[in-house]
């Protein structure tokens, strides 16, 4: 087993006792919830005449569910106004700080943490839902969790889980012009399987990762989960203390002094053991785009859909289903593949800087006919800013549409969603079968600076060509 890394340490530092069945009572340093999964769980707590136990440590905002182009309420969807308001009466009765829409702090709930300075080194972090995973990014403990257990952590704040193996995974070297953390993830999620991590946690180190920024790290960390593992993290460092540094919930004058001297004390030590290392060369990722329906079906920008002989054998059923689904021969390029909408925005690749770089590529460029292309700010305060940077005008002048904050067609729980057989170049993190909302819609993952080149070609395109060529009004 691990031993002195991050994940043990933290593990350790915050075990409560060990339950019967085997499994460690962990207790749990920050719960984010939103409107989904929580409804259910205050049900609960309510027939069993339970009280949320530190109410401080839980906070809440909406995401899901709201619109991105009319945010009025009540909502038009009366199901999503139903759950705005149980989420709004459960965080008063329950004394639960609340991002509301319109008070500045709303948006995508594993965006608004961390730019709030709420995530942390060090402390373990809960949310009902999967990608919180992201917040390891900050060398914290993040799991996704289900309705059940945000029943648990609202009413003792602690969750019975089994210890992860740990598995390092080394990205060494520079990414080449036009590759981004989302084509690394992608790799690593298409070499080591949907599977391949279940069971881990993953810890992600190199020098490829020391030289992101902390929002290219959010968006490694965030599709931990499509690769199977629990969480995911990034030993903290300079890079994380200063993006911390000065935010709202940050440790402030000697505090912050020695609030970094413990997060340097956590990083996985020197000589620390590990369950698995696995090591890739940033010069070998390319641009990659998912060509089926599992975010493991990836390949590079320059590569055919495989011929099944060239897929293992234990791969080649869902393989043969998505050959199917996606109406894609095995043979074919995948540049060059046609698309309908063009999604930029969710909680994987839905940051400012994200937003800076899908704009630059943009800027001079215009979407192609019959394109749909919109763009989703992760939070409200991220809208804020990209409007102070003009960015919003460059997305409105090359053909995009400029949104509020949501999840919008990450999950398609709200108006935002495929139509029919569409097919959308999408900066999300999951492309399973009706996962934007249409049963038949086809969904082709890649960066967001990608989902601008395909959004103008109107068809799968190799943003590199961009990044070298100037713009030109018209393009």
């Amino acid at each position: 087993m691990s031993k002195g890394t991050l994940f043990d340490k933290v593990w350790d530092l915050h075990t409560v006792g060990t339950l019967p069945s085997g499994q460690t009572q962990l207790l749990i340093g920050l719960h984010l919830i939103h409107e989904v999964t929580s409804p259910q769980a205050f049900a609960m707590l309510r027939e069993r005449g339970l009280k949320v136990l530190f109410p401080e440590r839980t906070i809440a905002t909406v995401d899901h569910i709201v619109p991105t182009d009319n945010q009025a309420r009540p909502f038009v969807d009366t199901l999503a106004e139903e759950m705005m308001q149980a989420l709004e009466r459960n965080c008063k009765e329950n004394g639960i700080t609340f991002h509301n829409i319109g008070s500045g702090n709303q948006g995508i709930v594993h965006v608004i943490a961390p730019e709030q300075g709420l995530t942390q080194p060090g402390m373990t972090i809960a949310c009902g839902d999967s990608h919180t995973s992201t917040h390891g990014a900050f060398g914290a403990i993040a799991f996704g969790i289900g309705t059940s257990q945000v029943r648990d952590v609202l009413a003792s704040q602690t969750l019975a889980l089994a210890k992860l193996k740990v598995r390092r995974i080394e990205v060494n070297g520079t990414l080449a012009p036009g590759v981004y953390a989302k084509d690394v993830v992608l790799h690593i999620i298409r070499k080591l399987g949907v599977k391949g991590g279940v069971g881990y946690a993953y810890e992600y180190a190199g020098s490829t990762i020391e030289a992101m920024s902390m929002e290219e790290r959010m968006t490694i960390c965030n599709m931990s989960i499509e690769g199977g593992a629990r969480c995911g993290y990034v030993n903290p460092d300079a890079v994380t203390y200063e993006y911390l540094k000065g935010r709202d919930f940050a440790p402030q004058g000697d505090a912050w002094e020695q609030a970094v001297a413990w997060w340097e004390s956590i990083r996985s030590d020197a000589d620390a053991t590990y369950d698995d290392v696995v090591v890739f060369d940033a010069a070998e990722i390319p641009p990659t785009v998912t060509w089926g329906i599992t975010p493991g079906q990836g390949i590079g920008i320059d590569e055919a859909v495989p011929e099944l002989e060239a897929i293992p054998e234990s791969d080649r059923p869902i393989a043969e289903e998505a050959y199917r689904y996606m109406d894609l021969e095995p043979g074919t390029p995948i540049l060059g593949t046609k698309v309908d909408v063009c999604f930029i925005g969710s909680c994987t690749n839905g940051r400012i800087s994200d937003l800076r770089e899908a704009a630059r590529i943009a800027q001079g460029r215009h979407v192609a006919a019959g394109v749909k292309a919109f763009v989703v700010p992760g939070s409200e305060r991220v809208k804020k800013q990209a409007e102070a940077e003009g960015l919003d005008k460059i997305f409105e002048a090359a053909g995009f549409e400029w949104r509020d904050a949501g999840c919008s067609m990450c999950l398609a729980m709200n108006p935002d969603k495929l139509q029919g057989r569409q097919v959308s170049a999408s900066s999300s993190n999951r492309n399973f079968k009706g996962r934007q909302g249409s049963s038949s819609g086809r969904t082709l993952l890649m960066s967001p600076a990608m989902v601008v080149a395909a959004a103008i070609a109107g068809k799968v395109g190799d943003v590199r060509s961009l990044v070298s060529e100037p713009a030109t009004a018209g393009n």
